[in-house]
């Protein structure tokens, strides 16, 4: 599956389920690492599912800054520059805690792009303004400081907290964290977690019905997703 075949219609359905099935769903299917476990949500009750657009950092040194690209052609305005709705920035910022080189300035970059927000393995600054974007953020901490690493790449293969993000994945983000789908799996996992969330309602009304212990029915079983869709007929 191409970056192109990622529908905003897909989007629109990812957006309806949880970053918990999601999870469920990549790590079932293929053993993929896919949960940022240092990420949280730094605008909570807001929800991405959105495509990936990449910002590659490196230590800062001398040298290296001499040589990276400056001004309105600098990476990070690269990388935001190449993201519209349905899209969202992510940042590897080498997992460093308050590691930033984005603030309330520079991401009005994001806002006039209309990106549904930002995710970074380090930190934001300025976030009580950002707040004010209304666009989701997600990072590891919010910071005064503007140190730790330089903006050297857009839109290449990068880490974010310790998984591999591609240009075009799909970043789905919620209160509980943040997780990725590759691009290629995209209607695969989907498919699987829409079937699985709906079981999962279904078990519910049966432990409730019957008030018996939920492992009765959870985790649901194909016997149960079975006897799910025979009742919808």
């Amino acid at each position: 599956m191409t970056d192109k075949d990622i529908s905003q219609d897909i989007l629109n359905r990812y957006k309806k389920v949880g970053s918990a099935t999601v999870w469920t769903a990549v790590y079932t299917l293929r053993g993929i690492k896919c949960h940022m476990e240092t990420v949280k949500p730094l605008t909570r009750g807001m929800k991405i599912a959105s495509r990936a657009r990449t910002l590659r950092s490196l230590p800062i040194r001398p040298d290296l800054r001499e040589e990276v690209i400056t001004g309105e052609n600098a990476p990070e305005y690269i990388a935001m520059g190449s993201c519209g709705p349905g899209d969202v920035l992510v940042i590897d910022a080498m997992n460093i805690p308050f590691a930033t080189h984005l603030g309330d300035v520079k991401l009005l970059h994001l806002l006039m792009q209309k990106a549904d927000g930002v995710v970074t393995d380090g930190a934001i600054r300025d976030l009580e303004v950002v707040r004010t974007y209304g666009f989701a953020v997600f990072g590891q901490n919010q910071t005064p400081t503007a140190t730790d690493c330089l903006s050297v790449q857009a839109n290449v293969d990068i880490q974010c907290s310790g998984v591999l993000v591609r240009p075009g994945d799909i970043i789905v983000g919620d209160d509980e964290g943040v997780v990725v789908v590759p691009k290629h799996l995209a209607l695969e996992v989907l498919e699987w977690v829409e079937e699985h969330e709906e079981a999962e309602e279904y078990v519910k009304k049966k432990i409730l019905a019957e008030n018996c212990p939920p492992g009765k029915y959870y985790p649901p079983t194909d016997e149960t997703i079975k006897e799910m869709r025979q009742s919808q007929n």
